[in-house]
């Protein structure tokens, strides 16, 4: 049993680029988790993971996985971790058989068992080309393959983009199964929220490269909520308490960081629960204060 407390330590990463930034990215996945990495296209999601598999280098920050350093044990760290891209990086010549006698000369605990119980639960064909599968099949065929070699912590990057409901319902009971025992854990960089809010326990937000929140989910929904009022009424809540305003037509929709708090203070008011889709959307426009859509 390995021992370790946090699957991943990112901490005061940076990487900048000509006209995009990562900017000083830090958080944590506790082990036996699932980390939501929500943002925009764009935002600096694939940039971290890259970072932190060593896929690029960066300027400064620490990265530990597994308890140990990206650098300095990635050989080890590599045999014990999955990734899980939005392209499948396999060739199309290959079959489903093929992958098999090829991650068998690379992962020492690779288990064809394994891999052949996942091929007949997804329906996956063994002997047709990957280049013949649909989106989903060979994203299916990417997660078998991801969970067939004991790995402890799966990394995925967009993973369940332009999948149908019903597919990425199949996929994230998967992952589901994958973290009972509590030795295993996920860290799932989406921009489809609603994914992450059925089975996330954690998220962490960025945007423009720079990191807007990060905690566990339920706290997250709990603490923020929107209050609904009059343009007039605006300046009656104080600027702490404010996220960003959203104005409409009837009036304003305003994101407040302490609900429970606001209830009170604000007695009058109506303040309805928050999404996280809802959140991320009024922590990207938290820079305007005042916005609409």
């Amino acid at each position: 049993m390995a021992t370790y407390e946090n699957a991943i330590e990112i901490s005061g990463v940076t990487k900048k680029y000509s006209g995009f930034t990562l900017d000083n990215i830090s958080f944590k996945v506790p082990k036996g988790s699932i980390m939501g990495f929500i943002g925009q296209n764009g935002a600096g999601k694939t940039t971290t993971i890259r970072s932190l598999l060593n896929l690029i280098s960066i300027d400064s920050g620490e990265i530990k996985l597994l308890g140990l350093d990206y650098l300095k044990n990635e050989q080890k760290i590599k045999e014990r971790i999955a990734v899980v891209f939005d392209e499948l990086p396999f060739h199309d010549i290959f079959t489903a058989k093929d992958m098999a006698r090829i991650f068998e000369g690379i992962y020492p605990k690779w288990s064809n068992t394994e891999y052949n119980s996942y091929l007949e639960r997804f329906k996956l064909p063994t002997k047709k080309k990957i280049g013949d599968f649909s989106k989903g099949m060979k994203m299916k065929l990417q997660i078998a393959c991801a969970l067939s070699h004991s790995a402890e912590l799966l990394v995925m990057d967009e993973a369940t983009t332009g999948l149908d409901p019903v597919v990425r319902d199949e996929i994230l009971h998967i992952f589901m199964e994958y973290l009972q025992d509590g030795e295993h854990s996920i860290l799932m960089s989406s921009h489809i929220t609603s994914d992450l809010e059925k089975i996330a326990d954690s998220v962490t937000f960025i945007d423009r490269g720079k990191l807007l929140i990060s905690g566990y989910k339920d706290e997250i929904l709990e603490s923020h909520g929107i209050l609904k009022c009059g343009k007039s009424e605006i300046s009656d809540i104080s600027v702490e308490d404010i996220v960003s305003i959203r104005m409409n037509s009837f009036g304003a929709e305003i994101m407040i960081n302490n609900r429970q708090e606001a209830s009170y203070k604000y007695s009058g008011a109506m303040v309805d629960p928050a999404s996280l889709d809802d959140i991320m959307l009024y922590y990207v426009h938290s820079g305007e204060r005042e916005w609409s859509l």
